[in-house]
């Protein structure tokens, strides 16, 4: 698996180091399904992304054990949310998605409900941390045990902080006036995506990383209340008279006017975008079930109900196995950097 993250993050480079800026008559005239954005700074940054986590985890597993403090289900995951990250932002998605607004949601949701829990549950800041020199890592243990880092840390990543926090992004750039801008400006538009993924990364860290825990229950109300206000921004979308973005008048092109393409995309965020959050709210209610279950007695070979345990119990255990990535280990915080030097020598 690391090998392959390492392969992919070679790939990636590939076409940034031999990127030439397209005759822009050729390009308008292409097709959006055959365009693929090849930005420089951003398939650099993916494949730095991915070759640090390959090359932490790997000097990680040499010190402390193959699968310890990063296992092979952290590495699979960061795996799946990396490609999720290229789907949204290097594939052909990214140019359609400024011509079909339906797309652009598309886009948004692989960003904040594909992407972002799979890699709030792959420990990424470890295995970066582990790639560094450990005269680096040393030092980033120090700043992480800084109060004032420590306090704005806990502030983001807390359930309510978390909460405030993405449902701001979420609303504040959906407002016309500011999502026009953004396709009007590259710089805004890279910050309406920043801002969608970093708020995003929170709010799963901050659900996972208390889901078997005793904070587990404000993981299941941000997920729910989540769920709901997203869901109501799409409704409003799909429900809407009128084109809330002129910017998408051009959707005509592709068999949608615009106020079709705009209910569409309100669809995708209210009915699919809803899914994470109810699969994520039931394995956190399965793992409380199975925790309130306690052990049972051996089960009979072939059989998959323990002896003795009731129909309700057996059931939430089976859902609980379904959700290791659920346990205390799934999520991280920064300052946990300091215990995890321990293997450094």
């Amino acid at each position: 698996m690391l090998r392959l993250i390492l392969a992919l993050a070679t790939a990636c480079a590939l076409p940034a180091l031999a990127h030439h800026a397209p005759d822009e008559a050729l390009a308008a005239a292409s097709s959006p399904w055959s365009r693929w954005t090849f930005e420089p700074w951003l398939v650099l940054l993916l494949a730095a992304s991915a070759g640090l986590y390959g090359a932490g985890a790997r000097r990680l597993w040499r010190r402390a054990g193959r699968g310890r403090g990063v296992t092979f289900g952290h590495v699979a995951r960061f795996a799946a949310g990396w490609l999720a990250l290229c789907a949204a932002l290097v594939s052909p998605i990214d140019a359609l998605g400024a011509e079909l607004f339906s797309v652009h949601m598309v886009q948004h949701e692989l960003l904040m409900v594909v992407a972002a829990p799979l890699l709030a549950l792959s420990r990424p800041l470890e295995a970066w941390t582990w790639a560094l020199d450990p005269a680096w890592r040393r030092t980033l243990g120090g700043v992480a045990r800084i109060g004032a880092l420590r306090a704005i840390w806990r502030a983001f990543s807390r359930p309510i902080g978390a909460w405030i926090f993405h449902a701001a992004a979420l609303w504040a750039w959906h407002v016309p006036v500011l999502f026009e801008a953004a396709l009007a400006d590259k710089a805004l538009h890279i910050a309406q995506h920043s801002c969608f993924l970093a708020s995003s990364l929170f709010f799963w860290w901050s659900v996972f990383g208390r889901a078997a825990g005793r904070h587990g229950g404000a993981s299941v109300a941000s997920l729910f209340t989540t769920m709901m206000h997203t869901g109501a921004l799409g409704a409003l979308l799909a429900f809407a008279g009128s084109p809330w973005y002129p910017s998408y008048a051009a959707a005509a092109a592709h068999g949608l006017t615009a106020l079709e393409d705009q209910q569409l995309g309100g669809l995708v965020m209210w009915v699919p975008g809803a899914l994470p959050y109810i699969i994520a709210a039931l394995a956190i209610v399965g793992a409380w079930i199975a925790e309130k279950s306690g052990p049972g007695t051996d089960p009979e070979p072939g059989n998959g109900v323990n002896q003795g345990q009731s129909p309700n119990r057996a059931a939430g255990a089976t859902v609980a196995s379904l959700t290791p990535l659920l346990r205390s280990d799934s999520a991280t915080k920064p300052e946990d950097f300091a215990s995890s030097m321990k293997w450094r020598r």
